[in-house]
């Protein structure tokens, strides 16, 4: 029975990090799900774009106010979790601190570290429950947020709150410890926050201290395994997904749009015949109406999107009233994508369910409304492309279905007859060239 609380704890850890790793790679698997694109070039770029995309949050310092405080809450939560390793090392050992120690004198000072982190921490969480719940930016504010994407983001926060006062409850009642003398609880040197609170806990009992100093330990490391285990239901999947995301980011020029190699195909061999290939073609299919048809990039983007909002903000389209929200067509996707993947997960494979993302998830009208300027592109913090996906639904939406306004289509006849999306034929174009020409001084 003696070492119980070892047992009990270590088996905790296994089933958290098992639920967490089972997750991931059901989000793998679903990302794959995508079809092949090449991304592996000039990894001098892609070491970059992961230093100053994923690490430094380059993109978030174009309102330098809102990025020092998101980059207290990044910095903070990932840095003071490394004292997670100490708390399960002493959990796995039966031991108390087992770093001071080794550290000797550096040990108050990484912990002072830490607790100016965990109040920065606390403070900018306020602040951002704020801004959503009672100032009410309007881009925390729009429909896209409706239901558990709003909830989500006051979840997190919350919890981050919880798990930062904790930690300082933890540290409160430790010291308060050590001031007394008592057992186990060794002399670690002030700190700096926790210390400042310790003389109000004077007046408990070293019974009930140690109880408030354990409780807050154990539901500390419960609270972070639990919020690990709560990341993959969360937009807060993104503290994991940035780092790949940077990684793969397309390095051509924003604005380039790829060619259709099927399209290609089609007019060199309806000009050259003799280079079409032999016996019967496999019918070509145009663009997306599924997250099958999408490139496993464009997966990994939706299940990368912090849903800020940022691309929304930036959009004409969106700005102007019309239904098209960039950051609504990511979460679509994503939405689509889970779902598909829990179609898996029941039928061992994926069972026609009668939808697909275009129509179903992203309409007409949303497609239709983008100018494929590229601004939501230019935004995103994380690197991603809603233009991506809103063009491989359109060409879809045009060259598979048909679809599209006619005024479109007027200009798709004029080009098909006339190679120009004007209405004159190739000779008047000529005649008119001569006569500019004959004109000309």
């Amino acid at each position: 029975m003696e070492f119980l609380p070892q047992v009990i704890f270590i088996a905790f850890i296994a089933v958290a990090v098992w639920l967490f790793s089972k997750n991931i790679l059901q989000i793998r698997r679903n990302i794959l799900l995508g079809k092949e694109e090449d991304l592996s070039g000039d990894p001098k770029q892609r070491w970059r774009n992961l230093l100053l995309l994923a690490f430094g949050q380059k993109k978030m310092f174009k309102n330098k106010l809102v990025a020092v405080m998101h980059f207290v809450i990044y910095a903070g939560f990932i840095i003071i979790n490394i004292e997670v390793l100490e708390i399960v090392l002493d959990g796995i050992a039966g031991t108390h601190r087992l770093f001071f120690p080794v550290l000797g004198n550096a040990y108050p000072l990484l912990i002072n570290f830490f607790e100016v982190l965990a109040v920065g921490v606390i403070i900018v969480c306020i602040a951002f429950l704020s801004r959503r719940n009672i100032l009410k930016l309007k881009r925390f504010t729009s429909r896209d947020l409706n239901g558990w994407p709003r909830s989500d983001a006051n979840y997190i926060l919350v919890a981050e709150i919880i798990l930062m006062s904790l930690f300082l409850t933890m540290n409160t009642a430790d010291r308060a410890l050590q001031l007394r003398g008592t057992e186990h609880y060794h002399d670690t040197g002030n700190f700096l926050f926790s210390g400042l609170l310790a003389p109000f806990f004077s007046g408990l009992s070293v019974s009930t201290l140690m109880a408030i100093e354990r409780t807050g330990w154990c539901m500390h490391i419960l609270g972070i395994f639990a919020f690990l285990n709560y990341l993959p239901y969360s937009k807060h999947l993104h503290i994991l997904l940035a780092f790949p995301n940077a990684w793969y980011a397309r390095q051509v020029p924003r604005g380039r749009m790829d060619n259709m190699k099927n399209v290609q195909d089609e007019v060199k061999y309806m000009m050259q015949p003799e280079l079409a290939p032999a016996g019967e073609a496999a019918p070509m299919k145009f663009g997306a109406k599924d997250v099958f048809d999408l490139s496993w990039k464009n997966l990994l983007d939706a299940y990368s999107c912090t849903e800020c909002g940022r691309c929304s903000a930036a959009c004409p389209a969106t700005k102007t009233g019309k239904a098209l929200s960039p950051r609504k067509i990511v979460m679509d996707t994503r939405d689509r994508l889970q779902e598909v993947g829990h179609n898996i997960n029941v039928n061992g494979e994926f069972k026609d369910d009668g939808k697909t993302l275009l129509y179903n998830y992203i309409t007409v009208e949303e497609l239709r409304a983008c100018t494929t300027c590229n601004a939501c592109v230019e935004e995103c913090p994380v690197s991603i492309h809603p233009l991506d996906i809103i063009l491989e639904l359109r060409r879809s939406l045009v060259m598979e279905d048909s679809n599209a306004p006619n005024e479109w289509n007027g200009m798709f006849g004029n080009i098909e007859n006339n190679f120009a999306p004007w209405k004159f034929s190739p000779d008047d174009r000529d005649k008119w060239a001569e006569e500019l020409n004959s004109t000309t001084p």
